[in-house]
């Protein structure tokens, strides 16, 4: 299958496709985890595949799944039909009773001898398989492989496989969102900062992924992206390192411009430190274009609220028991500084899976490297982060 949704996705000029199989859909993770940096974006042969990985916090590029129901469902029922079986009695797997139903409705086919399992979270190739078995004799469609290998010894089943039309439409939306995401992430982002000590600012350019020189007036200026700067202010809402050079300085006045070139971002970052200094001696502005100013406010290591980890969430691409988990730990941990090692067991996942946790909340400034411990092997040491969730 992966190498036939492949080949369509390759019929797009200027597409490449990896092809990465695996044997059961509970590797998809560590096969996105292991590849990461070797794409633009991830097409999933289903949607199953593409929930475990976004639930586990994989996804760092832009993703899409292939759709199974319209056309797709269709011509499994036109097999399944040439096969002398009855379509009217069937069980199906992973899809959503109401786009089946529309499917059937569509095709002029009865509904009430249908059962769906739909997908939901935690549902695993087991329940499938046991859902299958219920009920009287009749023919299984399934979108998962694993289901498919377990059940073709007993009873008729068919596996769904994407119509090209369906892989189209899926790869058109995922070039669609990687393009939107490579425009935004690359709008040139200037910064003009007024401190009396310039300590730290390296670092703070660091963080986000950009750098800082002297620039007229005893400012300084820092040349990013939006990308980083997006993430480093949690969506554009508060700026860790406003209150982290506070500490070295009386006054900090930071004004960020986001333009499509070099002039225009560095006109709106004159705009957003004017605006700036207006507010008082520790203040930051973001300005955009139409004549939007977003205030940035000073971030301090205040715990968050329920609602507050929800926006968290959304703003550094972990879900919102993660970040509860993370908690949790830093609580344990009495608000020491805690091993990527030590992080990875309390959230039962892998230390690389930890490590990318972990560097989001840098940059989104909850959580900060303190130093590394060696582990005692030939590894890579161990970098200690004290998160401040």
């Amino acid at each position: 299958m992966v190498d036939d949704v492949a080949a369509t996705c390759e019929e797009q000029p200027g597409t490449s496709a990896l092809r990465l199989d695996y044997d059961h859909e509970s590797q998809a993770t560590s096969i996105v985890e292991a590849h990461s940096g070797a794409v633009e974006g991830w097409l999933f042969t289903g949607i199953v595949p593409y929930m475990l990985t976004r639930d586990a916090d994989a996804l760092t590029r832009p993703a899409a799944f292939v759709d199974y129901t319209g056309s797709t469902l269709l011509s499994a029922l036109v097999r399944l039909q040439r096969e002398s079986q009855d379509v009217t009695t069937l069980s199906i797997d992973t899809l959503s009773p109401a786009d089946v139903a529309a499917t059937f409705t569509e095709a002029g086919l009865p509904i009430d001898g249908l059962r769906t399992l739909p997908y939901r979270s935690g549902m695993t190739s087991a329940k499938a398989v046991a859902f299958h078995r219920r009920g009287p004799e009749h023919a299984a469609i399934t979108c998962l492989s694993s289901v498919h290998e377990a059940l073709r010894g007993e009873m008729h089943v068919l596996r769904l496989a994407p119509s090209p039309h369906s892989v189209r439409v899926a790869l058109r939306q995922l070039l669609l969102t990687a393009e939107g995401q490579a425009q935004e992430d690359a709008q040139i982002a200037l910064g003009l900062i007024e401190v009396e000590s310039d300590e730290g600012l390296l670092r703070e350019a660091a963080a986000l992924g950009g750098t800082v020189a002297a620039f007229r007036g005893g400012t300084h200026l820092l040349v990013t992206t939006r990308g980083p700067l997006h993430d480093a202010t949690r969506g554009f809402s508060g700026l860790p390192m406003l209150s982290r050079l506070a500490v070295h300085n009386a006054v900090v006045r930071v004004g960020f411009g986001l333009g499509r070139s070099a002039a225009e971002a560095e006109s709106l970052a004159r705009r957003a430190l004017a605006r700036a200094r207006r507010i008082g001696e520790v203040a930051a502005v973001l300005s955009l274009r139409a004549d939007t100013d977003i205030v940035l406010e000073s971030v301090g290591a205040a715990a968050p609220t329920q609602q507050n980890l929800a926006v968290i969430a959304r703003r550094v691409g972990l879900s919102v028991p993660t970040l509860e988990k993370l908690i949790d730990a830093r609580t344990a941990a009495g608000g020491k500084p805690l091993t990527t090692r030590e992080i990875a067991d309390r959230l039962a996942v892998q230390q690389r899976t930890a490590r990318r946790m972990l560097h989001r909340l840098e940059l989104a400034g909850l959580a900060e490297r303190t130093g590394n411990l060696t582990s005692g092997t030939s590894g890579r040491p161990l970098t200690l982060y004290r998160l401040t969730l």
